[in-house]
């Protein structure tokens, strides 16, 4: 790389710095990955690599690990097809926090459309409210879309009056809300 700064009286190439620097974080990544795989393949668990990490066992897992699907015996699928995820997350929470329950109803399996009736969301944001205060909005931060076994998973960042919380939306194999929570951003 620093080749590409060349004499001390030209200014770099900005954009080339940036795009070199990113392949450099993508072999990074690479290297990571496998000495985590070599760690679990020397018996080390997830707890002494999360520790390492700075994460909990369980993030340290949900990063690197591959799970193996019980019902088939192969590793499991980590990828996101739903690719508006993030967005239709956005939407169903701001439809739900803001009080639009029929627009938000329309995103609902029919689980949660059965459960998630307007007395539980009503006991639930005033466990919220008595925690953190008002709603203020969504919090910095960008979304965080995953996909855990059959399920697509959006963590979205809210802001309260006294606080920060998350959203958690999970979608179902047919892309309706299979799981709607206000969580606390620790929340694995």
């Amino acid at each position: 790389m620093s080749e590409s700064l060349g004499s001390p009286l030209t200014p770099p190439s900005y954009l080339d710095l940036v795009r070199r620097s990113q392949g450099v974080a993508e072999g990074a990544q690479q290297l990571l990955r496998l000495c985590v795989q070599q760690c679990r393949d020397a018996g080390h668990t997830w707890q002494e690599i999360g520790d390492l990490l700075g994460v909990t066992r369980q993030a340290a897992f949900q990063r690197f690990g591959r799970p193996i699907d019980p019902r088939t015996g192969e590793p499991m699928d980590k990828t996101v097809r739903m690719t508006d995820a993030a967005e239709r997350a956005r939407e169903i929470v701001a439809d739900v926090l803001e009080g639009r329950m029929e627009q938000a109803r329309r995103s609902f399996n029919a689980q949660v459309l059965e459960a998630f009736t307007d007395e539980v969301r009503g006991d639930g944001l005033a466990t919220v409210t008595g925690l953190v205060g008002a709603y203020e909005g969504f919090g910095d931060g960008e979304p965080f879309v995953r996909r855990i076994g059959d399920h697509t998973v959006v963590d979205l960042p809210l802001r309260y009056e006294a606080g920060d919380m998350k959203a958690r939306v999970t979608f179902d194999t047919e892309e309706k809300v299979g799981g709607l929570f206000i969580l606390v951003p620790e929340a694995p």
